[in-house]
Order: structure tokens, then C-alpha cells, then sequence
């Protein structure tokens, strides 16, 4: 038999269509939206969905790029109950053609990857940014470890600091690079209080 991928890992996780982490958008997402630009929006690791088709709502083109097909066709159902258009990509973060100058905005919520990938993705992030673009994240941080259960992953290497993440985001104006404690209630998965990092960055030049 072979072993298992983290795709089948993740197909498993989303049988039960929103059971994980819900519908609804992530609130830090919630609370800078309104700073993406108009135009064309890139969701990294974006499973069912919500975070995609809330943009979607408020009229941007959205891409989703995630590793599971199953999470990705109930974001493509939460699409056609919310009446938005949703673009779908399975594809592996790491062999991601994210382009150059492409999107007015970037959005990596719980997009957590192995340390030794994260500064290509992030400069990656970077180069695929439209001048006067967005990017937005939010992490859980090591610190989240003292709290089993609650949400993010069980190892300390998939998870960021904010200095790690300003050094990554070098090419981007930060305007605040943050780690923060916040309850958080997002399905199942991601429940109870939560210590996260929280970045909103822009591409340099006029748009």
C-alpha cells in the first residue's frame, strides 16, 4: 500500500463539507478587506473555500489554489449558494506558478509550510503582487503549541514568527507585521484562544 499524501490527508479532513472550519470568512481577513485593491485576488491553501467566495462577494476575481480536490469542489459549491464566481487550483504550493504583477492581492490565511519553503513562497508572493498590491496573512505562532487542540499545526517548523516574516516580506512596505492573542471560533478545527501572527504588506509603485 502506498503512503498516504497530504492531499489524501486533507481530503479526508474536508468529508464532511464545512464541518472543519466553517463558512464564514477569518475575521482579520474580515478587518483588512477593504484594503485589497480592485482586481484579481490569489487565496493560497484555501481549502472549502470561505475566505475566497467572501471576496468573491465583495467583486473581486478570486483564485483559489489548495491541495485537496474534495475541499476545493465545496468551495466551488459555497460559490453557487453565494451567487459568486470562484476559480479552483489544485496544485501544491510549492510548484505554484504564481506569475509576475498579476494580482491586486494576495490573501494567505493558515497557509502553514515547512520553514525551508517559506521564504521562496513569500518572495514568490511578492513578485506576484501588482504594484500597490495587497498581501494579508495570518499564522498561528509557536506559541500556539502551549495550546494542543486548539488549531495549527503540531510542530513548531510550520510555524511563524513576525520577525521571520519581515525578514520574508523584505521587498514589501509593511505596514504592520503583529503577533497578537485572539479567541478564535472557526468550525471545528480552529476553536478557543489563539496566539497568531497577523501581516498586512503592499507592493511599492503606483497601480
Amino acid at each position: 500500500m502506498e503512503p498516504r499524501t497530504q492531499a489524501d490527508l486533507w481530503n479526508e479532513r474536508y468529508t464532511r463539507a464545512f464541518e472543519s472550519y466553517g463558512t464564514d470568512p477569518n475575521d482579520y481577513l474580515r478587518e483588512v478587506a477593504d484594503r485589497i485593491p480592485d482586481g484579481p485576488v490569489l487565496c493560497l491553501a484555501e481549502g472549502e473555500g470561505r475566505n475566497a467566495v467572501f471576496l468573491a462577494g465583495r467583486g473581486h476575481p478570486v483564485t483559489a489554489v489548495d491541495l485537496s480536490e474534495v475541499g476545493l469542489a465545496h468551495a466551488r459549491s459555497l460559490a453557487a449558494d453565494r451567487g459568486v464566481i470562484l476559480e479552483t487550483v489544485v496544485a501544491d504550493l510549492a510548484a505554484y506558478e504564481f506569475g509576475e504583477s498579476r494580482w491586486a492581492g494576495i490573501v494567505s490565511i493558515w497557509a502553514h509550510v515547512p520553514s525551508a519553503l517559506r521564504p521562496d513562497l513569500h518572495a514568490a508572493c511578492a513578485r506576484a503582487l501588482r504594484p500597490g498590491g495587497a498581501f494579508v496573512l495570518e499564522a498561528y505562532t509557536p506559541r500556539q503549541l502551549t495550546r494542543p487542540g486548539i488549531g495549527g499545526p503540531p510542530s513548531a517548523d510550520a510555524l511563524p514568527t513576525a520577525a521571520e516574516l519581515r525578514h520574508d516580506l523584505s521587498g514589501l512596505r509593511i505596514e504592520h507585521c503583529r503577533e497578537t492573542d485572539r479567541d478564535i471560533t472557526e468550525g471545528k478545527y480552529h476553536h478557543g484562544p489563539s496566539s497568531t501572527v497577523q501581516v498586512l504588506a503592499f507592493k511599492t509603485g503606483q497601480p
